[in-house]
């Protein structure tokens, strides 16, 4: 299938996304707004249907509690992070926290949500008087199905791996949202190999130019992917707080 024009997709730098469906509703995920990068306040924010975090990393879980606090979404959540931000409604009394764990698939506000890997860590100093991460579940990927059956991978923060052959087999992404900064995540010849396991021929790179550090980019991206002889396969690079084109 090729890229969705019914389907809105904005990057606000790092791995924050909004996604419009065609039906209307707004998927939020991994919601640091307060990245360097992004052109959008967190506080602007005044409608999210499903929220989605990859992992407790606080560049992720990034104004997640607010914007929950404030726009009610349904927000499945892998099991151990959901028992945290339920604890004293972190999330809202009217957030719809939904518990799930990888291999999961949960079907909220119309849309289907599953749950897959991701190769990576997930605890966190969640407050500066603690002196240790505390654990928040294990790290996720998510392919959301829109209304039309128009499928989205979203990594989160990982290493390539070679089961995502399986997410290929068992969900067909059409379009992946691929970290490549390296040093953290994979970089930019990882993630030419994960487009291949994946078989997708849309590409969205995420989780680099935020720091020094995470030096991967959208150039060096497509460098790979033509080194690795994958031909029809296209990089979309926006630029933070512009839609996928």
């Amino acid at each position: 299938m090729a890229l969705d024009r019914q389907v809105r997709i904005t990057w606000y730098g790092h791995s924050c996304f909004e996604i419009v469906t065609p039906g209307g509703k707004v998927v939020l995920v991994d919601p640091w707004f307060g990245n360097p990068a992004s052109p959008r306040a967190a506080g602007s924010v005044d409608r999210c249907d499903v929220l989605l975090v990859t992992h407790g990393h606080g560049d992720h879980l990034g104004d997640a509690l607010d914007i929950a606090r404030r726009t009610h979404p349904a927000w499945p959540q892998i099991h151990e992070l959901s028992l945290w931000t339920s604890v004293g409604s972190k999330a809202g009394e009217r957030t719809e926290v939904i518990g799930m764990n990888k291999g999961g698939t949960v079907e909220v506000r119309g849309l289907r949500v599953s749950m897959v890997p991701a190769e990576h860590s997930a605890g966190n100093l969640v407050d500066e008087a603690d002196d240790a991460p505390v654990h928040l579940g294990e790290p996720v990927g998510f392919v959301i199905e829109m209304e039309d059956g128009y499928r989205v991978y979203h990594a989160g923060d990982t290493a390539v791996f070679s089961d995502m052959r399986l997410i290929r087999d068992l969900f067909a992404p059409d379009l992946a949202l691929l970290p490549i900064g390296g040093h953290y995540t994979m970089d930019p010849r990882a993630a030419a190999l994960a487009v291949e396991l994946l078989g997708v021929e849309d590409v969205v790179p995420m989780h680099y130019g935020t720091f020094p550090i995470l030096a991967g980019t959208p150039a060096e991206l497509e460098e790979e992917i033509a080194r690795r002889g994958l031909s029809g396969v296209t990089v979309h690079a926006p630029k933070p707080g512009e839609a996928v084109a």
